[in-house]
């Protein structure tokens, strides 16, 4: 059959389809810039707390499309061709990131009197930032483009190598991921123990990008085009994440009860060291409220947490508070807290996690590593402030970062990896003794305060990231946030129990034991690195058959 003929045929057998990926293709000004926002505004709805998956189907099939109509009569890879692209990708960005991130704004109206002037700056300017990481990895799909079913694996390679970037360059950014399409699913999330959150990105954009070869005009059988292929692909992780939560255990780490407390405190004037001893009284009422007969209060658990910034003062330095907590631990009960720690020697505040003994002393403390730009320091602070701008935290100049990451000593528990806040979102990040595993770590703990964030997705979407790093290093999690969602997490990423958002209650759970090291473990990245190339390489043979 000819190629006209070919064309032809395809056309019959799916106009709509083929006319719809003709006006992708065939737009432009802004009819090709509303298309590329609608789409990527589309994939934010596969992540926390829609979840819809397919919605990254439609959102990465216009992106082949728009790709695909970057050459403007040029080359596949011309300067032209790359601008388009990049325009496109950016698009394509600034909606996803606007659509998946709004709830930021919730921050600036906390103190509205301080910073509601900046909302658009983190509402629109931070998506408009981050939107440059999509516009690099459409541009760098371009480079090794073709017209055949390849150039998914191209669209797979640009936008895997552009997230990655965003997820460690300046920091690293990797919030809602392009890999939490599925990794926010209890059983494709399972392949990140092998893959990791980059590998899962990797699978996200191959397998969602496949279906814009259904318009193409060359007719394939489906076993051996890019959609069968994406449909195999699709089924194995089914089965495998099936299969692997089929074997899954629950078995417990004896001798530990935990209790969670959730106070539920809004982030506002309530919030204020003039308001610390009725803060106090919530907190240590609600830790020892009744749940069961077998828990009737703090006397019943081995182990009390609370939350990210649980005290509007310096905990350290107020005897009266520690002895309050001290003569609360009924029981032998140990307390681990978020708390601000001062360093008085440096002059240097710090956001710690902090445990206290039966005694009320304060035993054991681990900074904050890994902070939040402009939400704990500021970056430049210098040109920031001279335009007004602050750090939400009220701390005189902000908090400073830990020395480095380590394990926290808690008596009756395994070693803790301990996570404050933004720290859980890093793939890879989580265990301080990094992939040593005679010193593993036997659970992770995260304190964090999404109160910032009210009743938005935010707090949805933290949940889901942090869940994520159980299954890719196969130990519980344990997470105690202010506002919410609270969780006791299995190493399988199973929600053993949780508070809902906007709840002022205690959750209390045995601690689930840690599993072998899974492959992710042991290896980190490496096979998120290989799929890459693989996909590159894909790539390479598409842009040279063509």
């Amino acid at each position: 059959m000819s190629d006209a003929g070919a064309i032809a045929d395809s056309t019959r057998a799916r106009p709509a389809l083929t006319r719809l990926a003709h006006a992708v293709i065939l737009a432009d000004g802004w009819r090709r810039r509303a298309i590329a926002f609608a789409a990527g505004a589309c994939g934010a709805l596969a992540m926390a707390p829609v979840d819809a998956a397919p919605a990254m189907a439609v959102s990465l099939t216009l992106a082949v499309w728009l790709i695909d109509g970057s050459a403007a009569g040029g080359g596949l890879a011309s300067p032209a061709a790359l601008r388009r692209a990049a325009a496109a990708g950016w698009w394509w960005g600034f909606g996803y990131f606007l659509a998946g991130l709004w709830w930021l704004g919730a921050a600036f109206l906390v103190e509205a009197d301080k910073f509601a002037w900046a909302l658009p700056l983190g509402v629109l300017g931070l998506p408009a930032g981050l939107a440059l990481f999509p516009a690099l990895g459409f541009a760098l799909s371009r480079l090794v483009w073709s017209t055949g079913g390849w150039r998914v694996l191209a669209l797979a390679a640009g936008l895997g190598a552009s997230e990655w970037l965003r997820g460690n360059i300046f920091t690293g950014f990797p919030w809602n991921a392009l890999g939490m399409a599925f990794g926010g699913n209890l059983v494709l999330a399972q392949a990140s123990a092998w893959i990791g959150l980059w590998g899962l990105t990797l699978a996200v954009v191959a397998i969602c990008a496949a279906p814009a070869t259904l318009a193409d005009p060359v007719r394939r059988r489906l076993a051996r085009s890019p959609v069968g292929y994406a449909l195999i692909a699709f089924a194995a992780l089914i089965a495998f994440g099936g299969l692997r939560l089929a074997g899954a255990g629950e078995e417990v780490v004896k001798g530990v009860k935990l209790r969670v407390m959730q106070p539920n405190l809004p982030q506002d004037a309530k919030f204020r060291p003039e308001n610390k001893d009725a803060i106090l009284t919530r907190y240590l009422d609600l830790s020892d409220r009744a749940t069961s007969p077998q828990s009737t209060g703090v006397a019943d658990a081995t182990h009390l947490i609370w939350p990210e910034s649980a005290f509007p003062f310096i905990l350290s330095r107020d005897a009266g508070a520690l002895a309050r907590i001290g003569a609360a631990l009924k029981g032998g009960t140990t307390l681990i807290t978020g708390a601000a720690r001062l360093d008085e020697q440096a002059a240097a505040y710090f956001n710690a996690i902090q445990v206290v003994s039966p005694g009320g002393a304060i035993v054991e403390s681990y900074d904050k590593a890994h902070l939040v730009p402009f939400g704990e320091y500021l970056p430049f602070k210098g040109m920031w402030r001279a335009l007004g701008i602050t750090q939400f935290v009220h701390i005189p100049g902000g908090f400073t970062a830990g020395a480095r990451r380590r394990p926290l000593t808690v008596p009756g528990l395994p070693a803790v990896a301990p996570l404050v806040c933004y720290e859980a979102i890093f793939s890879g990040e989580v265990t301080p003794e990094g992939r040593d595993e005679a010193r593993r770590p036997g659970l992770m703990l995260n304190v964090t305060n999404d109160g910032w964030f009210g009743a938005t997705s935010g707090p949805y979407q933290h949940l889901a990231q942090a869940r994520l790093r159980a299954v890719e290093e196969g130990l519980p999690l344990v997470r105690a946030a202010n506002t919410g969602v609270s969780a006791v997490i299995d190493p399988y990423g199973r929600i053993r129990a949780s508070l809902p958002l906007g709840v002022a209650d205690v959750l209390d759970a045995p601690l689930p034991a840690a599993i072998s090291p899974p492959p992710f473990a042991r290896w980190g990245h490496w096979a998120a690195l290989l799929l890459g190339a693989l996909c590159l390489a894909g790539a390479l043979v598409g842009r040279l058959q063509r």
